[in-house]
């Protein structure tokens, strides 16, 4: 199968955790045989589309995409891998009460509905995506991808003995609210750790020196791979209820249990996504 990856950035430009997870995928799919092309969704236009009109498209991050493009692909087969909330321009529906949003705050409505599927990250992720656009293409994954050697890592990690002690996620973003958590561990006297580096290995290092993680973000987490991680290294977290992957029935596992759950989803992910193209 002949595979067109459009996102707005890869991994080589930003190490997010849409982006992270849309390189494994691209990887995967390339071992199993597709030839895979990546493009970026500023640079592509709708001749590049029709040119490769026999090819399934995967959108992911799509913001930097043309009208004139996302008009070329309805005709198209293609799918949509959600990594958070492009129905609003905002991309935030915790704005919303209960994340329901007023019918003149919607826009991609006609994208997200011809599209193959619409692919989410847990059932809190799809729900939301739902309820606002009240469409049946709708898909779960119920969890992201990570590569082996990370998930190799965090085994050795998960047997290390952890510190009394919470980690806190070191961030300037504000949603992700370094501060609430902080403010949780001082309230209740917990000893904690800011938990911050550029190398991701060494970023799980810290991360999983501990025995808990705290983390209150303040915006709907699809899934939250940093909490995913936590779990894997067999770490106790506080969390609210804005982490999609709490939704997930595997939730309640941790360590060698979970990880040999997500590695299960390198498998299981790609499969559905071949079926759906």
């Amino acid at each position: 199968m002949k595979l067109v990856f459009i996102a707005d950035f890869f991994i080589d430009e930003i190490l997010g955790g849409g982006e992270l997870n849309n390189d494994e995928l691209i990887k995967i799919f390339k071992q199993r045989g597709h030839e895979v092309i990546s493009a970026k969704s500023a640079t592509t236009n709708a001749s590049f589309i029709e040119a490769n009109k026999e090819s399934c498209f995967i959108v992911a991050n799509f913001i930097m995409l043309s009208g004139a493009c996302k008009k070329a692909l309805e005709n198209k087969n293609y799918i949509i891998y959600e990594h958070d909330h492009k129905y609003l321009a905002s991309r935030n529906p915790a704005h919303c009460k209960d994340f329901k949003c007023p019918e003149n705050k919607i826009i991609n409505r006609d994208f997200y509905k011809n599209a193959k599927a619409v692919l989410c990250q847990s059932q809190f992720h799809n729900d939301i995506v739902k309820q606002n656009l009240n469409i049946d293409n709708v898909e779960n994954l119920g969890g992201n991808l990570w590569p082996i050697e990370s998930l190799v890592k965090m085994r050795e990690i998960a047997e290390k003995k952890k510190k009394n002690r919470c980690s806190i996620l070191d961030s300037n973003i504000f949603h992700k609210n370094t501060a609430g958590s902080i403010q949780f561990c001082e309230t209740r006297e917990y000893e904690y750790e800011l938990v911050k580096s550029r190398s991701y290995y060494e970023f799980l290092e810290k991360l999983g020196a501990n025995d808990k993680f705290c983390f209150f973000p303040k915006t709907p987490e699809t899934l939250s791979r940093v909490v995913v991680e936590a779990r894997m290294m067999n770490m106790g977290v506080y969390i609210n209820k804005l982490i999609g992957a709490a939704t997930e029935p595997w939730f309640s596992l941790k360590g060698e249990e979970l990880i040999d759950i997500i590695e299960n989803k390198r498998n299981e992910i790609p499969v559905k996504i071949e079926c759906l193209l």
